[in-house]
């Protein structure tokens, strides 16, 4: 995956899971971003999420 693509993909991950507005989300380094998911999913992500994943995460945070 190219740097751009990787970049959006965590943006929107940001922003939907964490409300993050662009701004936010530039300005947070990649451990406070990496500290922020592993405190909210309890370990270390290693894979991207599925689509079902995804689904999943829009019902249980539906105001994002």
């Amino acid at each position: 995956m190219r740097f751009t693509e990787g970049a959006a993909r965590l943006g929107g991950i940001a922003g939907a899971l964490l409300g993050w507005r662009p701004d936010e989300f530039w300005h947070a380094t990649p451990a406070e971003l990496a500290g922020v998911l592993t405190a909210l999913f309890g370990e270390e992500i290693s894979e991207p999420a599925l689509s079902a994943d995804l689904a999943r995460m829009k019902e249980m945070f539906p105001d994002g």
